[in-house]
């Protein structure tokens, strides 16, 4: 079946140097330790006292890299990636009131965050979802400050928030369920040039259902055209549709149970879906077959977060469950390592020490480093200080 294979392959970033191969990679990770992102800026009260793991719902790095976004509870942070010490990071509390409270009061009860998400064109505009199906624009552009420049609702409880590569549209899913709304974001007109004043936004949401009466997506992917996306099921496999008119084109199906996450490569050469049985399944997209899997027999939970670096040859996995932060004798069925595979060959070239199995896991958009939570503290990425793309 013709899927627009070539249409997949075509969307490759530009070229960026010093690309490090498969046998240099180890070597150029091997001695960096994370930077630790923590909330507190006091250190533990007693040596025998351990920071607490966060339960961060997700992370989202800027269109440049200078920023990081995550999401605790009722919370979002965005950090400054060069400065992890927290008064250089900006603090949104209660992002998602409950009742129409304001947002940011004191003593409000907030839903929480579900996702956070970066404009793909704009790196001062990061989106959101509360639990309650708000979404929401938040403008960043002033340091230490959040402000609210667009929202609107979509029915039920929000599940999955992903960009259009061009930022010009916002998907949301329901969760359990097969429905996607497809929200227009469209800037206002402004009366200043000042680029520090912050830029409006209307959100028109629509519902977009595909027929597909008997399917639960767990989550969206666009292709790096935006003309087709990747839907996980809880069915076995990932659906490619046709956008914008959601038209099915294919299924893509080698899993024994449900899928959890899909992303095409930044090379464009790979589809890639991590499933509940811990593997990631690649696909070729010249010729849509199956070379390899990726998978390692200390990576237990299901696959839930993964992500390509950005020249599309590595990949890294969390579990996307906070089960894998606690020790075996809690319930915990995670291991810890943030394992990092060779895509075109599918070996684990590295392993990095973690205390937790990883949950949520992402790449720098131009350089080879990793964001990932689980291990206690909060936030920790691995690469910075480096000299190396």
């Amino acid at each position: 079946m013709e899927i627009g294979c070539d249409k997949l392959a075509r969307m490759a970033p530009p070229h960026r140097p010093r690309l490090l191969k498969k046998s240099d990679l180890p070597s150029f990770l091997k001695p960096l330790k994370p930077t630790l992102f923590s909330e507190s800026s006091a250190p533990p009260s007693s040596r025998y006292s351990q920071p607490l793991v966060q339960k961060i719902a997700d992370i989202s790095w800027s269109p440049t890299g200078s920023s990081i976004a995550t999401c605790t509870s009722s919370n979002i942070r965005v950090w400054n990636s060069g400065r992890p010490n927290v008064k250089s990071s900006t603090e949104i509390r209660n992002a998602h009131p409950r009742d129409g409270n304001e947002w940011g009061r004191s003593g409000v009860s907030g839903d929480g965050v579900e996702k956070v998400a970066f404009s793909p064109r704009d790196e001062g505009v990061l989106a959101s979802l509360g639990a309650d199906g708000m979404v929401r624009l938040w403008d960043l552009k002033t340091p230490n400050k959040a402000i609210p420049v667009g929202d609107c609702k979509v029915p039920k409880q929000g599940g999955v928030l992903v960009w259009h590569p061009e930022g010009h549209q916002i998907l949301v899913t329901v969760k359990s369920s097969n429905e996607i709304h497809q929200i227009d974001v469209r800037r206002l007109p402004t009366a200043t040039s000042d680029p520090l004043q912050p830029v409006r936004f209307t959100l028109e949401p629509a519902s977009r259902t595909p027929d597909a009466p008997h399917t639960v997506y767990t989550n969206l992917a666009f292709s790096n055209s935006g003309r087709e996306l990747f839907a996980t099921t809880t069915n076995a496999g990932v659906q490619i549709l046709d956008y914008p008119s959601l038209t099915h084109l294919h299924n893509l199906s080698a899993f024994p149970g449900e899928t959890h996450c899909v992303e095409h490569s930044p090379s464009g050469a790979h589809v890639a879906a991590g499933s509940a049985d811990s593997t990631i399944s690649l696909w070729d997209t010249s010729t849509w077959l199956t070379p390899h899997t990726l998978s390692h027999s200390q990576q237990l939970m299901p696959i839930r977060s993964f992500g390509f670096s950005f020249d599309g040859a590595y990949m890294v996995a969390g579990s996307g469950d906070h089960l894998g932060t606690m020790g075996k004798t809690e319930g915990g069925g995670g291991s810890s390592g943030l394992h990092i595979y060779h895509v075109d060959s599918g070996d684990v070239v590295h392993t990095i020490e973690t205390t937790n199995c990883p949950t949520h896991v992402a790449w720098h958009p131009s350089r080879y480093w990793i964001a990932y939570a689980g291990d206690p503290g909060g936030l920790r990425v691995i690469g910075i200080g480096s000299n190396v793309l």
